[in-house]
């Protein structure tokens, strides 16, 4: 995946589309300080659980979504964030069609 050109404005939401049955992602932008990714979800799609290493926010920008945090369960609609924390482990999954930002912090 590309990164987005700097200095120019992104429509996210047209940045990365629905595909039926998928999970789609876009690279925005990457440093050495972290990184910034779109993704599309389908309805039913999901990330297993997993961890990493940094920080993490994950913004909806479209949808609904369950994030789950440490075996906790977050229901998240258009316009909200949540941060998952370094190490511990979390899963997404759509509850419908939803897009959202993940940004990676390194520290």
């Amino acid at each position: 995946m590309s990164t987005a050109p700097k200095s120019q404005v992104l429509n996210m939401s047209e940045l990365a589309t629905y595909q039926e049955g998928s999970v789609v992602s876009r690279q925005i932008t990457k440093a050495d300080a972290g990184n910034v990714t779109l993704f599309a979800f389908d309805a039913g799609q999901e990330l297993s659980e997993h961890t990493a290493p940094y920080d993490a926010l994950v913004h909806i920008l479209d949808g609904e979504a369950e994030v789950r945090i440490s075996g906790v369960p977050y229901t998240l609609t258009a316009g909200e964030a949540i941060i998952m924390p370094a190490d511990g482990p979390h899963a997404l999954k759509a509850l419908t069609k939803f897009k959202m930002l993940l940004t990676m912090i390194r520290t």
